[in-house]
This record gives structure tokens, C-alpha cells and sequence, in this order.
């Protein structure tokens, strides 16, 4: 069976893409524990984050990067972090967080429902501050 992320590759769930390439997508997370709060996950189901082949990995922090660097233009956090946490989806994902405190990193913090308009709208937020390749 397909994973969360791969069934919202395919349009079979909704999802709010910031970046999307050949190898991987960036979408907002549902569960957010900040405005922003990002996922960046390869195209290929891979489970564990070691497994993912180095050239993968590397394009994974780039885009990751690049995904931060908008949230910084755009939400304007001290700081932006990232997680690469594994237990929730079988499907490796790295969490790029915008970050005005140590607590925005901790899942116990994560909102439990975001309205769509709102993902809608901080999605829309970090496309226009996304620079392109």
C-alpha cells in the first residue's frame, strides 16, 4: 500500500506543495507546531533516512535549504530547524521548521487541525518567497 505521501504525490489526498521536482516534493504539514512547518520528502518510498542514497540525501538538504531560507523571508523566525524524526510515516521526510523558540521543534506542540485556507495561505506565502534554481 502507498504512503500518505505518495497517495499526496498522486492527488489521491489533498496537500499543499511549496516545491515540487523530479526527485522530491516539499508540502505543509498537517500538524504543523509552527506556521510554515514544511515536509520534504523524497518521490521514492524509502522508510529509514539512512537508507536514502547519498546524491538523494544531498538534493533532500538542498531543497530543504532553500525551503528554510524562504520561511525565513517569509515568517521571519530567528532561526529555522530540522527534524528528521521517522516514527509517524513509513516514508522518510525531513521537517523544516520555522523557529521562534526551542519548543517549535517538539511534536508534543504540533496543532492537531489546521484549517485548509490557513495551510492555503502560508503555502502561497513561501512559493512567492521560494527563489528559483
Amino acid at each position: 500500500m502507498p504512503s500518505v505521501f505518495s497517495m499526496i504525490f498522486n492527488r489521491e489526498l489533498p496537500g499543499h506543495f511549496v516545491w515540487e521536482d523530479e526527485d522530491c516534493a516539499a508540502i505543509l504539514s498537517i500538524n504543523p507546531t509552527q506556521t510554515g512547518h514544511a515536509l520534504v520528502v523524497p518521490r521514492a518510498e524509502i522508510d529509514h533516512w539512512l537508507d536514502v542514497p547519498q546524491e538523494l540525501a544531498a538534493h533532500l538538504m538542498v531543497v530543504a535549504q532553500k525551503v528554510g531560507a524562504a520561511q525565513m523571508t517569509a515568517f521571519e523566525p530567528p532561526r529555522v530547524g530540522l527534524v528528521i524524526a521517522g516514527h509517524e510515516v513509513p516514508h522518510t521526510h525531513l521537517h523544516v521548521i520555522p523557529m521562534f523558540g526551542i519548543v517549535d521543534l517538539s511534536f508534543a506542540n504540533a496543532q492537531a487541525s489546521v484549517p485548509p485556507q490557513e495551510l492555503a495561505r502560508a503555502a502561497e506565502l513561501l512559493r512567492a518567497h521560494l527563489q528559483p534554481d
